[in-house]
């Protein structure tokens, strides 16, 4: 594998701008991740407050106990209770098969620059991915694209999910599951590497319950050596460790939001538009029905001190709420403005390894981390990623397309132009003509129509839509024709295409690692993780 960097902008103006650390970017956060100063100034800042160290080790070798493991990551726990470590942590949805690439590369960026700081900073830096499991959204986790027909289709787990149960509570149907894989790997062609591939699924299957189960196993099996440790914010053991920080949030739910609109509206001053969506009675925090298995969104009324949730469907005044956090912690999960606050408050956290929406809202936050007297962690850019298989690289210089304007742009505009120079322009101009000659003739008929026969007008219009759209029929089949007799070209458009830019967007946002572990082996992961990556907002370009 091979390294490149390309400077492409961000998936979003915002993100774009942190990445070149405008002095107006750098007033929204407390740490500039640009500056090396700043991470010493943060271990000064972490030294200061108490963590639950043992506790969280031991509850985290607990939970990682069924997945794949070395000796890295039982150090990774002993670094976690030394009383001077601290962690580089980023999160993401427990996607089926690890979902889109993007969350990989985010495990990736977190073993990177865990790596990096201790190196830097002499201290234990433990890597930690946060998998949100507390999230309820089952139709964003439970499908990838695989390519068909030239074009890339949604594959979805076909075990349906109709309430809005926590993913940490979503089953996995393993005999459905299995034979799902097994399809999904048939159509990347079998290599030396897919026997492999479908008896590790199964072992992941076999010893997985839910889906975070088999999404950590297939992550602790691509990144296990490198010490990394896995957390589910779903856990209801985990939950446990949160009943006081829990109890805090919901003393401080007024104060929570009025600071978050507070830095909305800084944001707004300096022309950028809010990516939280609450309202100003926002509680931030979710009841779980979990007889229903429902996740309801609570509110705070001021006026009578009183947690309400949808149409009033259920209301708990403050030592209500505060008893039941005590009780039954498991019945209170946080959103995306307290899900921050409860990392920060579990861990010694270094860095926060982000994506660039999270970016985005992460600078809503400021004055909410204020008010219980934190700072926000340094922000890190995750690492963003294309990889280029030889034949791609082959079929771009063979067809001299620019590689950095196909990622940009995609190749629609050089299809459609490749699809001109190759029409016979004698029959583009004959199909146009008689299109006129039809569309004049039949405006006669039912010009002398109009005298005579009125009533028939409705029916010619119909029959005239009719025998036009016939003859742009037979246009198309041409059309079908001329792109049979360059197929050789059009498939290497949509190979391209398909690989760099699917689906009109960057390669990470679309494609699955299994297609990868197909063809390169169950140790590619590794070997791209292995690569040496550098925290500078450039895009990487990795040839494979």
């Amino acid at each position: 594998m091979e390294i490149a960097d390309l400077s492409l902008p961000a998936t979003n103006k915002f993100a774009s701008e942190y990445y070149y650390g405008t002095e107006e970017i750098k007033s929204f956060f407390h740490y500039n991740y640009q500056d090396g100063a700043h991470y010493s100034e943060r271990l000064n800042e972490l030294s200061e407050r108490i963590f639950m160290r043992e506790e969280l080790a031991d509850h985290i070798a607990s939970f990682m106990k069924p997945f794949p493991t070395s000796s890295k990551v039982k150090e990774s726990l002993e670094k976690l209770k030394q009383s001077n470590s601290v962690v580089v942590i980023g999160g993401q949805q427990a996607g089926i098969l690890t979902g889109p690439l993007y969350s990989i590369h985010k495990v990736i960026s977190i073993i990177a620059f865990a790596k990096q700081k201790e190196e830097e900073l002499g201290v234990p830096v433990v890597p930690i991915f946060w998998i949100a499991g507390e999230d309820h959204d089952y139709a964003e986790v439970n499908h990838i694209y695989l390519e068909n027909d030239r074009k890339l289709e949604k594959w979805v787990y076909p075990n349906k999910i109709m309430d809005k149960r926590m993913v940490t509570d979503c089953p996995l149907n393993k005999e459905l599951c299995q034979t799902w894989i097994q399809e999904v790997i048939a159509t990347f062609g079998e290599t030396d590497h897919t026997k492999e591939l479908i008896a590790f699924s199964k072992r992941a299957i076999d010893v997985s319950e839910t889906f975070v189960d088999f999404f950590a196993y297939i992550v602790m099996e691509l990144f296990k050596e490198f010490g990394l440790l896995l957390v589910d914010s779903g856990n209801r053991e985990l939950r446990q460790l949160e009943k006081k920080i829990l109890a805090e949030q919901i003393n401080k739910a007024e104060q929570i939001t009025s600071a978050v609109w507070r830095q909305q509206a800084e944001l707004d001053k300096h022309g950028y538009s809010k990516t939280i969506d609450m309202s100003k009675n926002a509680a931030n925090l979710f009841y779980y029905d979990e007889e229903h298995f429902e996740r309801i969104l609570l509110e705070f009324d001021s006026e009578q001190h009183l947690f309400t949730g949808k149409n009033g469907s259920l209301s708990f005044s403050m030592d209500e709420l505060l008893s039941l956090a005590n009780k039954h912690p498991e019945r209170l999960s946080n959103n995306v403005v307290t899900r921050p606050l409860m990392q920060e408050n579990l861990f010694p956290t270094l860095a926060f390894v982000a994506g660039p929406g999270e970016i985005a809202y992460w600078a809503e936050l400021k004055q909410a981390f204020e008010e219980f007297g934190m700072k926000m962690p340094p922000i890190i850019p995750r690492i963003n990623i294309t990889l280029v298989e030889r034949d791609i690289a082959a079929d771009l210089a063979q067809m001299q397309l620019d590689f950095e304007h196909v990622l940009k742009n995609g190749l629609t505009e050089e299809v459609n132009t490749f699809m001109e120079s190759v029409k016979d322009p004698n029959l583009v101009h004959l199909f146009t003509e008689t299109k006129n000659l039809f569309a004049e003739n039949y405006g006669k008929i039912k010009q002398h129509a109009e005298k005579d026969y009125r009533g028939l007008i409705p029916l010619m219009q119909k029959n005239e839509k009719l025998l036009l759209e016939q003859i742009m029929f037979m246009e198309g089949k041409f059309e079908e024709a001329l792109k049979l007799k360059y197929d050789v070209t059009m498939r290497k458009y949509a190979q391209i295409e398909n690989s760099l830019r699917p689906n009109g967007g960057p390669q990470e946002r679309t494609l699955n690692i299994f297609y990868f572990l197909n063809k390169y082996g169950l140790n590619f992961v590794e070997q791209l993780t292995n690569l040496p990556f550098e925290f500078d907002g450039k895009h990487k370009i990795v040839r494979i």
